[in-house]
């Protein structure tokens, strides 16, 4: 609990078996109250290694769903389970699990509903091994949606996200896509909604068990990126609807 309110983590695995028991075992357990791991039909020993961590709430997907797919499970049971702040940690590692604390405390304190954990605060994504094609494609995407979106943030792509439980029950994150383009269909709808996103620097940790996508997929993911803003731009013009906008409350 962080003054009263329900701190629950997310664990979106896919094949994470290897890294799972590092990253779960650096989670705060004296600030986080829950732990949720939904398993995307992964073909490695995901399920039994939570199960092994007595990881109490664990989500098993017969079908891989994908990424986004993922997500909506979890963030329906952290709703479920009465979460007040809902932190998304991937388990693979590559965020640290060390900077919960600060950004339970950010949406604790009401300082912002929303926080995100950005790789590109400061120098270090190179340093920490993201590729450089992924670095520049990020620098792009990023300069193009704070114009079509009209709002500031200095990259739209981590994966490490804390929310309020206003934000999730506000936006209509269950009509998002299945696929990457996920994350930033909900931070358009949260831009779209008026919530505001504050931002935390946080280490790029880059190595060989860490989840990635390949190429042709990152190009995918950018164009999905792209007509994401785009939608965001005219409907906020009036021009166009879209069931993305469409508050729960």
């Amino acid at each position: 609990m962080y003054k009263g309110k329900k701190v629950v983590v997310v664990l979106p695995a896919y094949n994470a078996a290897k890294t799972l028991e590092k990253t779960y075992k650096e989670i705060p357990f004296d600030l986080v109250d829950e732990v949720i791991l939904c398993d995307d039909a992964s073909k490695d020993e995901t399920v039994a290694t939570a199960k092994s961590l007595d990881i109490k709430h664990i989500i098993s997907h017969s079908q891989n769903k994908g990424y986004g797919g993922n997500q909506k499970s979890l963030y329906n049971k952290a709703l479920e389970l009465g979460g007040d702040i809902v932190i998304m940690l991937h388990p693979d590692y590559q965020y640290t699990p060390k900077l919960i604390p600060s950004m339970v405390n950010i949406i604790g304190e009401d300082l912002f509903p929303v926080v995100l954990g950005s790789r590109i605060l400061g120098k270090g994504a190179l340093l920490g091994g993201m590729p450089r094609y992924k670095y520049y494609a990020n620098r792009f995407l990023t300069l193009t949606q704070n114009l079509l979106i009209n709002y500031k943030l200095s990259e739209y792509h981590t994966g490490y996200r804390a929310f309020s439980k206003e934000v999730l029950e506000t936006i209509n994150f269950n009509a998002n896509s299945d696929d990457f383009v996920f994350d930033n269909e909900m931070l358009s709808q949260i831009v779209h909604a008026g919530f505001h996103i504050g931002e935390v620097t946080c280490p790029t940790k880059y190595f060989e068990e860490a989840s990635s996508i390949n190429f042709s997929r990152s190009v995918k993911y950018g164009l999905g990126v792209l007509r994401v803003s785009i939608t965001h731009f005219f409907s906020k013009l009036g021009l166009v609807k879209s069931k993305l906008y469409k508050k729960n409350k």
